[in-house]
């Protein structure tokens, strides 16, 4: 999908201070989850199971795909994220979608991606949808570049760089159940630590008993 130059605008005014700082991605809204019942693509938080299973490979492209698909797009743009990964809808498979103002693919969502050569190293602090309020120092790869599938099941390939490079990566990890907590500076990790325990602790007591 393209971004429009309304997008684009409306993209740049919420996120003017977050691309001052290097920013991945800001955390205030409420955790979700996905809900077949009524349809909805929600968020899962942690440190919810599925955010640390490996997602499996998408081998079919068909209705349900697509739903889904069109859902996390409308749930990310709703909360105001730049992407999401199908494990923190709760849905365990090989999927992102993604939308970044500059962003030099047409598509936003990204089916069996993998990153076929990186350079460079940089450190900018990122947060997370399902780390509601955290956020951390993150050493990424500056430049890399990319292969995927889109939604009519043609091959991507395409050289990213910056902020869009850093939340490719960041959706990535969520595939291979690695979380953006397991790659923050000790200094950030620590920092975070008593908001990590409260949200173990949230998890535990909202957990209805099976």
């Amino acid at each position: 999908m393209r971004i429009t130059h309304g997008r684009i605008f409306e993209k740049l005014k919420y996120y003017r201070n977050f691309f001052k700082k290097g920013c991945y991605l800001p955390d205030f809204f409420k955790p979700l989850y996905f809900s077949e019942k009524n349809n909805q693509v929600n968020i899962v938080t942690y440190p919810a199971p599925v955010l640390r299973q490996k997602a499996k490979p998408l081998t079919e492209i068909n209705a349900d795909v697509y739903k889904k698909a069109e859902k996390m797009v409308e749930l990310m743009r709703r909360v105001h994220g730049i992407g999401l990964a199908a494990p923190q809808v709760g849905w365990s498979v090989r999927l992102f979608v993604i939308d970044v103002v500059g962003n030099n693919v047409d598509d936003n969502v990204f089916i069996n991606p993998s990153i076929m050569e990186e350079a460079g190293e940089t450190s900018n602090e990122e947060g997370c949808l399902s780390f509601p309020g955290i956020m951390g120092k993150v050493i990424r790869t500056h430049k890399i570049k990319v292969c995927a599938y889109n939604l009519n099941g043609q091959k991507i390939e395409v050289v990213l760089e910056d902020l869009l490079a850093r939340a490719w990566q960041h959706e990535l990890d969520h595939l291979n159940g690695c979380l953006f907590i397991d790659r923050m500076s000790p200094a950030s990790r620590l920092a975070a630590s008593q908001q990590l325990k409260e949200l173990e602790q949230s998890y535990k007591k909202d957990r209805v008993p099976v």
